[in-house]
């Protein structure tokens, strides 16, 4: 399938109609000590209600602004449902590396995808790779993970401080439902303790290894 093809009625007209504009926010790291930035959008190519989008031209701004690495949480279901089925292949054709890691819109991921997350974001920054992260609006999901790394690289930074520099760059819709909201504020305890758990894991798993070694020499 080429790249063109994705979707039969996706970018119909295109050049003639009132497109819905497509805005990247860089969200500078620096108040976290970290020299890099991070964007976050809205799902490129978007074709749902009143929001008409063009895929080519918001993948093709992507690319202007340097981005190499794209993180998306919509499901599959969503890009189907907002009339972009192929949009990670797209990425993909185009010469992104894409970080497909979807939870549901409203919701917080699971504390361990979270973690894998965040994992991933610091890692594409470290290597300096200009990043992207998007969900549907760009507000809540990205929102919330936008927080949750804020957090991770600064222990003095506060989830509501957190939230502050995520509404003044993404607008007062960012981070957009109770439960996001608790998870960002439960969020260094959870994580705290789920590295306790992981290392306890890891120390056991060796132990074993360890006593069945000595077994095995004896």
């Amino acid at each position: 399938m080429r790249t063109s093809e994705f979707d039969s009625s996706s970018e119909e007209d295109a050049g003639d109609e009132q497109l819905t504009p497509f805005h990247i926010s860089w969200v500078p790291l620096s108040v976290v000590e970290c020299s890099q930035f991070l964007g976050i959008c809205a799902l490129p190519g978007c074709k749902y209600k009143d929001i008409r989008r063009s895929l080519d031209r918001d993948v093709e701004e992507l690319q202007i602004q340097g981005v190499q690495e794209v993180f998306v949480f919509c499901t599959r279901g969503e890009l189907n449902k907002y009339r972009v089925p192929s949009l990670l292949e797209v990425y993909r054709q185009r010469g992104f590396t894409v970080h497909h890691t979807p939870f549901l819109d409203g919701d917080a991921p699971e504390l361990e995808q979270c973690c894998q997350i965040l994992q991933e974001l610091q890692l594409s920054l470290q290597n300096n790779r200009r990043t992207v992260i998007h969900c549907y609006g760009g507000l809540g999901r990205s929102g919330l993970i936008a927080a949750c790394l804020l957090l991770q690289l600064s222990l003095t930074l506060t989830a509501n401080k957190a939230i502050e520099i995520l509404r003044e760059h993404r607008g007062g819709g960012a981070i957009q439902t109770v439960k996001q909201y608790n998870f960002l504020h439960e969020f260094r305890e959870r994580f705290s303790a789920f590295q306790q758990s992981r290392e306890g894991s890891r120390e056991r798993s060796v132990s074993r290894f360890d006593e069945e070694l000595l077994l095995r020499c004896s």
